[in-house]
């Protein structure tokens, strides 16, 4: 297991590391180790820093033999090397770097890195259920929660039974015509009937748990054919009716304008003593005064 580099009168080490799980999963709020293991190395006081690589952006966790950031208070470092990460959070999952500089080496730095995985629980998915349908038209009911990690399937269930993925295939449900997707949470039924009146839940499951959403009804009803007709045949007669009635009081005259007694213009008064007297040449008006003494 070691690297020797024969030389007359010495042997040389290579600074090398191994782990026993480069790739840990972990549930939110637990703890973990990320294992870094020098399996080879001659200097005896070597440097070690841990670094936390997440979405392209490196930063420290232990450096200059000293937590760093919010890890300061919820990691450690264990036999010598290893990381221990205590309550972790969905933030925490990224690729951490356990790197080894040894100068006194033939090879005087090493690193490996470790891919930890932390799983967090689904929450309680948001749940969209018509309350009531006509038979024979569709419907779609939605499930769906984006806290989860990983992802989160989903599975639906009416009075408290499983409904199978493909409706035909379950004796239960070979009455309906349904589609459920379970990546996306979507129910859709194409036409519904009678046998699809019930509560309806769903569940939100990944590999850290599962949630579910409170029951909800859907009824499924029959139209009234004749009632609709009728209501319709009602509102025809009574527009009917207003009709002819707007009619007969506009022929009785209710509408009509009152008329306008006497003359409509009068000849302004001549003022007296003032004469007006038309000129063929003028076309026009003139007047002549005459004064009474």
């Amino acid at each position: 297991y070691y690297l020797l580099f024969v030389f007359p009168g010495c042997r040389l080490l290579a600074v090398e590391l191994t782990s026993s799980n480069t790739k840990p999963v972990v549930q939110e709020f637990q703890s973990v180790e990320l294992s870094c293991i020098i399996k080879s190395i001659a200097t005896p006081d070597p440097r070690i820093e841990w670094k936390k690589i997440r979405d392209g952006e490196t930063s420290y966790v232990f450096f200059d033999n000293k937590m760093q950031g919010d890890f300061v208070t919820r990691a450690e470092i264990l036999s010598r090397t290893s990381l221990v990460i205590k309550n972790t959070t969905r933030m925490d999952t990224a690729t951490y770097r356990c790197e080894v500089a040894a100068p006194s080496d033939t090879k005087t730095i090493d690193e490996i890195n470790i891919q930890l995985t932390v799983q967090v629980k689904p929450m309680t998915p948001r749940c969209s259920v018509p309350k009531a349908v006509p038979v024979g038209k569709s419907a779609s009911l939605h499930c769906h929660e984006n806290e989860g990690f990983p992802k989160s399937t989903y599975s639906w269930y009416r009075n408290s039974e499983p409904l199978s993925p493909d409706a035909k295939s379950s004796s239960k449900s070979h009455n309906s015509s349904y589609t459920l997707n379970p990546a996306t949470g979507t129910l859709v039924f194409h036409a519904v009937h009678k046998g699809d009146t019930g509560r309806y839940s769903c569940i939100a499951t990944n590999d850290a748990g599962f949630a579910k959403c409170e029951e909800q009804e859907m009824e499924v009803y029959d139209l009234n054919i004749g009632g609709i007709i009728g209501g319709v045949l009602v509102v025809l007669a009574v527009l009917v009716l207003i009709t002819l009635g707007i009619c007969c009081a506009y022929r009785r005259g209710y509408f009509a304008n009152g008329k306008e007694s006497g003359e409509s213009y009068k000849t302004p008064a001549k003022p007296d003593g003032v004469n007006y007297i038309r000129t063929d040449d003028e076309g026009d008006f003139r007047h002549k005064s005459s004064f009474v003494i």
